[in-house]
This record gives C-alpha cells, sequence and structure tokens, in this order.
C-alpha cells in the first residue's frame, strides 16, 4: 500500500484492523482498534491509542500526541504520514475583471482630460 493517500472527511476517525474503522488496515502488529485521530478546536488533531495498543509519533511512543503536518505515525508493521491537504484557493476571475476595468476606466479618463485641455486653447 507504499505511496496510497487516505483522505480524511469526519473526526473521529478510527483506524485498525477491525472492518467496521474507518480506515482497515491488515497488516502484521495492527490492533483491531488500534488508534483514532480526533479535531479538538483548542488543540488541533490529535492522536489517541486505543487501550494497549502502541503507536509512535515521529519515533517518539505516544499514547496520546497532537499532530502537526508531516508527522509519521508508527503502528505495527505500518507508518502513515499525517499531512494536511493544500486549501483551494477562491477563483480571482471576478476582482480581476474588476481591477481591469478601473484601469481601463482611468486610462480613458486620462485621455478625456488630455483631449479636454488640449482643445481648451
Amino acid at each position: 500500500m507504499a505511496g496510497d493517500n487516505q483522505v480524511v472527511r469526519r473526526f473521529p476517525f478510527c483506524i485498525g484492523r477491525a472492518a467496521d474503522n474507518d480506515w482497515c488496515l491488515d497488516a502484521e502488529g495492527i490492533w483491531d482498534y488500534h488508534f483514532m485521530l480526533e479535531w479538538q478546536k483548542n488543540e488541533g488533531f490529535t492522536l489517541q491509542t486505543f487501550e494497549e495498543a502502541f503507536a509512535a509519533v515521529n519515533d517518539q511512543p505516544q499514547t496520546n500526541a497532537r499532530l502537526r503536518n508531516g508527522d509519521i505515525i508508527s503502528f505495527g508493521s505500518a507508518k502513515v504520514q499525517f499531512w494536511l491537504a493544500a486549501p483551494r484557493q477562491r477563483g480571482l476571475r471576478l476582482r480581476e475583471g474588476f481591477v481591469w476595468a478601473l484601469v481601463a476606466l482611468v486610462t480613458l479618463g486620462q485621455f478625456a482630460l488630455i483631449h479636454w485641455l488640449l482643445g481648451a486653447k
């Protein structure tokens, strides 16, 4: 499964060997219910292992850990990298169109002013 991406859209997100987990991994050393990822408003993303399960974040054993972008989670014979998706950029066409219209209006205004000043002689 190397190189696979797992997109998480709902929290809590449970990982383990059992079929009712959100992500079911059948690898050596993974418990039926190994750990879960949670989103907490004040803490951010956290990892919480289930009872007696082992997980390491960046090679440091953890039962409850705050995750940061790029952290490596090791559990059983598996390693996964916690990564945040790139943010979606809102379309800027309306704003860009407004700016170009404003530039064109100012340019036309300058031509009109020059024409008026030259015609005033």
